[in-house]
């Protein structure tokens, strides 16, 4: 089985959506074990470039990436790391 999920990649992210995205984000399928982590790894985006990972709105420190998985119908956003002034 699996799962339907959306991603949204923020910033310089977004080049890691998968093709003909439109905007910032996807409809994935995942499979039921999958963890944010996993999802990060499958779109090649580099681990040090997820700096900000939430789902459903919720912000996942870096080891909580590796142990959750989600509920059909979750929302992942990822941004990088940004400076500002």
């Amino acid at each position: 089985m699996s799962k339907r999920i959306c991603l949204k990649l923020y910033a310089s992210l977004g080049e890691y959506l998968p093709p003909g995205t439109a905007g910032n984000a996807a409809q994935l399928e995942v499979e039921d074990d999958a963890t944010p982590e996993r999802v990060i790894r499958r779109c090649h985006v580099p681990t040090r470039r997820a700096h900000l990972v939430l789902v459903n709105g919720i912000y996942l420190p870096p080891p909580e990436r590796a142990r959750i998985t989600f509920s059909d119908g979750d929302t992942m956003a990822v941004w990088p790391p940004v400076a500002g002034g």
